[in-house]
């Protein structure tokens, strides 16, 4: 079931401030998924995510086509899937800013001059355990 990403519970927030990668998928011109490994940084209060890449990179060139993508991040039965439209910034202070988010989460990220921003603007989230809990697996472990 899709929830609004204003209405995101407290364990879903908690899990997307967590130390994983994720996977974001963007569509090539052709509607063909291009999906690569991703950190990124959610902001609650923008609702928007956002991935540093480098401008030459596939991501960056589908991203700025503004169709919609997803980003989803797994641990075991814990899944989210973020999905919206994309947009790319590359002004200095946005660059900045996301890489700041970024070492909170994850670590200083090396230096790049050729660093931009992929927001996603969230409209839709899809999860594995938030706001329903998933039913028991009928498998054993």
């Amino acid at each position: 079931m899709a929830t609004h990403p204003a209405d995101l519970s407290a364990p879903a927030l908690e899990f997307l401030a967590e130390r994983h990668l994720a996977t974001l998928t963007t569509l090539r011109r052709d509607g063909s998924p291009h999906v690569v490994p991703v950190g990124f940084t959610w902001d609650a209060v923008a609702l928007v995510a956002r991935v540093i890449a480098s401008r030459s990179s596939a991501k960056v060139h589908q991203a700025r086509a503004g169709r919609r993508a997803a980003l989803s991040q797994v641990q075991g039965r814990r899944w989210v899937t973020l999905e919206g439209m994309t947009r790319v910034l590359e002004d200095a202070a946005s660059v900045r800013d996301a890489e700041e988010r970024y070492a909170v989460r994850y670590r200083v990220p090396r230096p790049n001059p050729e660093r931009v921003v992929v927001v996603l603007e969230v409209d839709r989230v899809l999860g594995g355990s938030w706001p329903h809990p998933l039913p028991p697996s009928p498998y054993p472990r």
